[in-house]
């Protein structure tokens, strides 16, 4: 199917929608705080290239992302089974494509990047920023292959965010404290602009391609999978990094009482 690609109407809609943002920030800076704008100009500007840019993201997801996160999701299916209704464990291809889409994305999140990079310079270089990429991608390539599942065996998803989120409200009692909010913080990094549409794509074409399951119904949620599953990987990455360094240190305390 051709997509009809039109500039000034994709601009004008990427307005309406920036627009009031512009305007609750100047109207607060003219009428509560009741100070010049410091360097207009400079803003405006900035205000017009981020329209710009957002424009062109969006086209960008219109054309390439939406599309290729599709195919893949139906080529997959079609690789999977002849039969009407395949075995659930005959969508082994998408389990696997789902788990390295999810990986990928997720260390290739800006806005991971930037927390990771933060939290490194706030943890005096204790917490590595690569090493919490990679136990994020993990976590979201989990929450992808399980949210999968779920839309080839079309159970109900309440299921497992209510089991997702009791088992996060467990970690997080015997967590340490210091992780928690870090780890909560992951949740929503993993949502931004590189994995959120191929996923959004992925579940669409997955819903739309096996039979008996609805776009509306079936196809969305799997977002939510790539949200709460990082959190539980970095509060049990923290588990087993606390418990690792108990252990060291209770041997270490009984090499020291046989001297």
């Amino acid at each position: 199917m051709e997509i009809l690609f039109n500039p000034l109407e994709l601009l004008w809609a990427t307005a309406g929608d920036v627009l009031p943002v512009l305007i609750l920030l100047v109207g607060f800076q003219k009428l509560v705080l009741k100070k010049p704008l410091p360097r207009p100009g400079r803003m405006f500007t900035g205000f017009a290239l981020v329209l710009l840019g957002m424009s062109l993201f969006l086209t960008g997801l219109d054309l390439a992302l939406f599309p290729v996160g599709r195919n893949m999701a139906i080529k997959l299916i079609q690789a999977s089974g002849k039969a009407p209704d395949p075995h659930w464990s005959s969508y082994y291809l998408v389990y696997i494509f789902a788990a390295l889409l999810g990986f990928s994305t997720t260390v290739a999140e800006p806005a991971l990047i930037a927390v990771s990079h933060k939290a490194q310079e706030a943890s005096r270089g204790a917490l590595s920023s690569l090493s919490l990429r990679l136990v994020v991608a993990l976590g979201v390539a989990l929450g992808l292959t399980v949210g999968v599942f779920r839309i080839v065996t079309g159970t109900p998803l309440y299921w497992y965010i209510l089991a997702g989120y009791i088992i996060v409200a467990v970690q997080t009692l015997f967590a340490p404290k210091l992780i928690i909010p870090l780890a909560y913080d992951t949740g929503g990094v993993t949502t931004s602009t590189v994995t959120v549409p191929l996923v959004a794509a992925l579940g669409l074409g997955l819903a739309s391609g096996i039979p008996g399951r609805s776009p509306i119904l079936d196809g969305f949620g799997l977002i939510a999978f790539a949200s709460v599953c990082p959190i539980i990987s970095v509060l049990a990455y923290a588990q087993l990094a606390r418990l690792k360094a108990l252990l060291k240190e209770k041997r270490s305390n009984k090499q020291k009482s046989l001297k």
